[in-house]
């Protein structure tokens, strides 16, 4: 197997038309690109295309300078939205928490396992609760306290630290604030968050008090991406666990911790590897 880091991902969508696998694979055949492996999905009804190419970057007769250019004009011509992910340039996350600890703790056990590949640069809270936490795993913990009053004050703050660490992806880890829409607009499509629902029912606080007083028969956990809109952000994972009419609150929040952990941690796997294609108020995930 090629090494990843001498692999590259080419993420493409488009509108929908004949000769787009084609034109793809031809300009990285004439580069001597090496394709590992390629899914692509149409969207019949919204008329657009979603492509993920895996190859391998080592008998590429190109830099990537000239690489990136070629693939640029077949995306000009095609009116192709794409981004190019390099296997050797690792991934900057940031994790934003309050005072629940089960993803983190989830989070850094799968990342220090290997599980996620990616540089875990800033642990950032509004409580000083998990700081033995990030301490215990070797990372740097940043309590930004928020009230109404300091909110955006804060979140500036929380912005500089971010572009500072050079951060790709932020995942809301039960950050209980709500973001503001500039912070948001600063990284579009990076802001992973998990809502403790099965989206779209029971949104915004304690929805397993909502799911209790309903007496549903299943739970959920959804992973989407944070947007303007509390969430209703593209989904990119969820999950269900069956609860029963003998099932207290305390019970339902114990069984939907389990699936917190397990969707987020795939939700974040898979943007890691460049899986994911948000569109509109939906995702594309390629397996």
């Amino acid at each position: 197997m090629p090494d990843s880091s001498r692999a590259a991902i080419l993420l493409v969508s488009c509108p929908d038309r004949p000769g787009l696998v084609a034109a793809l694979a031809q300009c990285l055949f004439g580069l001597g690109a090496n394709i590992l492996d390629a899914a692509q999905h149409t969207d019949a009804e919204a008329g657009q295309f979603f492509q993920r190419i895996r190859f391998d970057l080592a008998g590429v007769r190109a830099d990537r300078l000239a690489l990136e250019a070629a693939i640029g004009e077949v995306a000009e011509r095609h009116e192709m939205r794409w981004m190019l992910r390099y296997g050797s340039d690792r991934k900057r996350l940031a994790i934003f928490v309050s005072r629940y600890d089960h993803c983190l703790y989830d989070l850094l056990l799968r990342h220090r396992s290997g599980e996620l590949e990616a540089d875990i640069v800033a642990v950032v809270s509004n409580h000083p609760d998990l700081e033995p936490v990030a301490k215990q795993f070797g990372l740097s913990y940043h309590h930004y306290p928020i009230t109404a009053e300091t909110k955006r004050a804060q979140e500036r703050k929380e912005s500089a630290l971010l572009h500072e660490a050079q951060v790709d992806l932020i995942v809301l880890a039960r950050y209980m604030q709500v973001l503001s829409g500039e912070l948001i607009d600063e990284f579009p499509s990076r802001i992973i968050n998990i809502h403790h629902s099965f989206l779209p029912a029971f949104v915004g606080g304690k929805p397993y008090h909502q799911a209790y007083v309903r007496g549903v028969k299943l739970i959920g956990a959804t992973a989407h991406y944070a947007t303007t809109d509390l969430d209703e952000g593209p989904i990119i994972e969820q999950d269900v666990i069956r609860a029963t009419h003998r099932d207290s609150v305390d019970d339902l929040v114990r069984k939907g911790r389990d699936l917190e952990r397990v969707v987020l941690a795939r939700a974040v796997r898979w943007h890691l590897e460049d899986r994911v294609l948000a569109y509109g108020r939906k995702t594309v995930v390629f397996e």
